[in-house]
């Protein structure tokens, strides 16, 4: 049974084509990768295969891997690691492979064309490609979709049948004009929210309620899971992409405090003039001795600046005491506009650079927090103002905080 009711009939659907549109929290991806591992666990589908695709497909790993492993504990308890072989450590190759049945997932991007190449001559041990889930399918192009649409064919035995999933929330696509607008007889639709999930923490309910009265426009797409259009979307000059995260000479800290919303901290590189978000570290519910742990096991340097928000000087004072390099940032007139200006390259009234934000594929929570991160609506009179919503927006608020150095560099001349 699914975990779900909502998901019960497209669980069980043999359809070709599987969409799964929904908000942010509905669930829909813990229940394919679910049904994924029973599925290729099971020996009357010997013979199947999964590909996992995303745009970037170092972003598999905090999301499609992440998930199917999960699934597999779920499923198999203690018993998991002599049925499911997943590869450990970050540096680990993304593979799995049921070490009962011999199905093998591997996981690939469509990025460029190197990337479709790679998946144009994906071969498996045994058995087809059978199966393809592209996890944030409005991330991908249409073309992508049909190059990887081609490589289901051929005959299958009996009782074997193909399958994509297409799991994303409905920002505009290609995705809409293809299975929603013009119905086709051979996908099976899926529309599901936060509400539908059973299992949904309070606090992200609470969250979503939320957005729901502060951010209308986003809660249209990401609680209520509607078609809708982002406008007003701020930064428009970055990209995923994968980098040496160890090659910075300049690099700095921000942090956005924070406990029932996430406190984050993340890890700037600065290189050419152009800012790299390097990693993150997200969480929430955590008090400032567990964070200040969780930083100094996980390596984060205590001699690089850590610019923090200046609201919070006790929370400062914890960080300096435990010998972090941290401090507050100086929260003049308009300094929100100031950050943003800088972070698109405007650096004075006359003077415009072409800057580039790059953020490294495991910073996912940072990723989808651009995605969003836009100004506020005046719906009376129709205009976008010079503030951005102030909400979901603690990772852009950790990197509005971590060029202050090189904003006001007074004297500084390392960038």
């Amino acid at each position: 049974m699914p975990r779900n009711k909502v998901f019960r009939d497209i669980s069980r659907s043999t359809a070709r084509y599987r969409i799964w549109k929904g908000g942010a929290g509905s669930g829909k991806s813990t229940e394919i990768a679910i049904g994924k591992i029973k599925k290729l666990s099971d020996p009357r589908f010997k013979g199947c295969n999964l590909l996992c695709v995303r745009k970037v497909n170092a972003t598999n790993r905090d999301s499609t891997f992440v998930e199917l492993k999960k699934a597999a504990r779920r499923i198999f308890g203690d018993m998991v690691d002599r049925v499911w072989q997943f590869p450990d450590g970050r540096n680990a190759s993304l593979y799995a492979k049921c070490l009962v049945t011999g199905a093998e997932i591997l996981f690939r991007g469509c990025y460029n064309q190197d990337d479709i190449e790679k998946i144009k001559s994906v071969t498996f041990e045994q058995g087809n490609l059978t199966d393809i889930w592209i996890e944030e399918a409005t991330e991908i192009t249409e073309n992508d979709f049909e190059i990887l649409d081609d490589r289901l064919r051929g005959q299958l035995r009996d009782g074997l049948f193909y399958q994509i999933d297409l799991s994303f929330n409905p920002v505009p696509s290609w995705i809409k004009k293809r299975f929603f607008d013009m119905p086709d007889k051979n996908a099976f639709i899926c529309e599901s929210t936060y509400k539908d999930n059973r299992f949904i923490d309070k606090a992200f309910w609470n969250r979503m309620e939320e957005r729901r009265i502060r951010d209308p426009e986003g809660y249209r797409i990401y609680g209520a899971g509607e078609w809708g259009q982002l406008g007003g979307i701020i930064f428009d000059n970055w990209e995923v992409r994968e980098f040496d995260t160890t090659q910075f000479n300049v690099r700095s800290y921000g942090q956005d405090f924070g406990f029932n919303h996430p406190n984050v901290l993340l890890d700037l590189g600065f290189k050419d003039g152009n800012i790299y978000i390097c990693r993150e570290m997200t969480r929430t519910g955590a008090d400032t001795n567990e964070i200040i742990q969780d930083a100094i096991r996980c390596g984060w340097s205590k001699t690089v600046e850590m610019w923090c928000d200046s609201a919070e000087p006790d929370r400062i004072k914890m960080w300096r005491a435990a010998w972090f390099n941290a401090k507050p940032v100086s929260k003049e007139k308009n300094s929100i506009k100031g950050q943003i200006e800088w972070l698109k390259g405007i650096v004075s009234k006359n003077t415009v650079v072409n800057r580039r934000i790059y953020i490294h594929p495991d910073c996912v929570n940072t990723i989808k927090e651009i995605q969003q991160y836009r100004w506020k609506h005046d719906a009376k009179e129709n205009v976008y103002l010079d503030e951005p919503v102030d909400f979901f927006d603690d990772h852009m608020a950790a990197l509005r905080y971590g060029i202050e150095r090189l904003r006001k560099p007074q004297g500084y001349t390392g960038f």
